[in-house]
């Protein structure tokens, strides 16, 4: 179950991910990355609001995992199927 972004914390910082991640959700989806395949995925199954802040979420536990390993962030192609 898609659960959300808590409203604990910083309102400021939990508005800016999701309207950083409903300007990013078109070309994302249209990437052929493991992340537009869960957003394609995503979107066929839910409302695109819940998909914004499904991606929202995604978002910040990525930007949590970047800054505590201090390794940058490289986003995986899907393998190609021939």
């Amino acid at each position: 179950k898609l659960l959300g972004i808590s409203k604990r914390g910083n309102g400021y910082l939990r508005r800016m991910l999701i309207h950083g991640a409903r300007a990013a959700l078109p070309s994302l989806a249209k990437g052929r990355t493991l992340l537009g395949e869960w957003l394609r995925g995503l979107l066929a199954r839910t409302h695109i609001n819940t998909a914004v802040v499904a991606l929202a979420a995604k978002m910040a536990r990525i930007i949590w995992a970047v800054l505590r390993s201090g390794r940058p962030f490289q986003v995986e192609a899907m393998p190609s199927a021939g």
